[in-house]
């Protein structure tokens, strides 16, 4: 009985091991008898103890290699150091267990053979500036050379690139001197657009002050003008407004009789008085005589005074 139980028991445990469970971007290679059965997929599965076996558990992820620095020669014979990076994926479990012994040592000795057959048609210098060209050629040649493997090749990136130490010495003073001449280029272009903007600012500057100076003598120009063209209306206003008072003889003899009184308080030595005004002052002072004093009759036998004739301006 209890024998009976041990193998119940036995059988039990050998069936509960055949069962797989294969998590997510996972596969199974199952071999039957030493033989390839089946690939196993995401899933639930069971797998015949004794009979059948898992050879292989393949992860179904995109997978990174970098491989070390190989050393290759270009074509003007420079030995350099180039390491690069490959991303791959395995698309066949089968092909990838049963296609290649150790499908990273292969994947790796052909990206340097391919490295090496590439750099030699380049030159150094193509080398350096040629990196899009060296990948697009070597990602081309080792997916063609891994189908057969199941794996598919996406990217290869070339990581560095180390010339020989006294290549990079001679890169180095090369990219100096380059510096230096962008260096003294960028300087006396700045010197030059310096000198421009200076030229340019004192010429603005000297049009502006003879424009400004042009301006100032038209505005005084026009203002004399203008306080001509006003005095000149004044006058003639003033002229204007006489004719249509219409002033007469007397009028005439009163103002010109005034302009005499400013003249005599003047510091003129010398007076010409008008023979009209002379008339009009001797008439004045008779008729004050006449006025304040009685008439007084003429001696007899009196000599009459001599009269004087007043001096007339268009006789001087």
């Amino acid at each position: 009985m209890e024998f009976g139980l041990i193998i119940i028991i036995v059988l039990i445990v050998i069936f509960a091991s055949g069962i797989r469970i294969i998590p997510q971007a996972k596969a199974n290679v199952v071999e039957r008898l030493g033989a390839y059965h089946r690939t196993m997929q995401t899933g639930l599965h069971y797998v015949i103890p004794i009979v059948e076996r898992v050879a292989t558990v393949v992860s179904l992820k995109e997978m990174v290699k970098d491989f070390a620095p190989q050393p290759v020669i270009t074509k003007d014979n420079v030995t350099m150091q180039i390491d690069t990076v490959i991303y791959y994926q395995i698309t066949d479990p089968k092909l990838y267990t049963y296609g290649v012994e150790n499908p990273i040592s292969a994947i790796e000795n052909l990206t340097a053979t391919t490295l090496r057959n590439i750099i030699g048609d380049l030159e150094l210098d193509e080398t350096l500036t040629s990196r899009d060209v060296i990948n697009t050629q070597m990602r081309s040649i080792l997916d063609g050379a891994t189908d057969a493997w199941g794996i598919k090749v996406h990217r290869v990136e070339v990581k560095n690139i180390l010339p020989p130490r006294d290549i990079q010495e001679a890169m180095e003073k090369q990219m100096r001197a380059e510096r230096e001449r962008r260096e003294a280029i960028l300087r006396a272009e700045g010197e030059k657009k310096s000198q421009i903007l200076i030229a340019e600012g004192e010429k603005e500057s000297t049009v502006l002050r003879a424009e400004a100076a042009k301006a100032a003598k038209i505005k005084e120009a026009e203002g004399e003008a203008e306080s001509i063209v006003k005095i000149q209306e004044a006058t003639a206003q003033g002229l204007r407004l006489i004719k249509e008072v219409g002033m007469d003889e007397a009028v005439l003899k009163l103002k010109s009789y005034e302009a005499m009184v400013d003249v005599a308080r003047g510091n003129a030595t010398k007076i010409i008085i008008p023979s009209e005004l002379q008339n009009l002052a001797t008439i004045g002072t008779t008729l004050n005589e006449m006025m304040d004093k009685p008439p007084v009759p003429p001696k007899p036998h009196a000599k009459p005074k001599e009269r004087v004739e007043p001096i007339k301006t268009d006789q001087l």
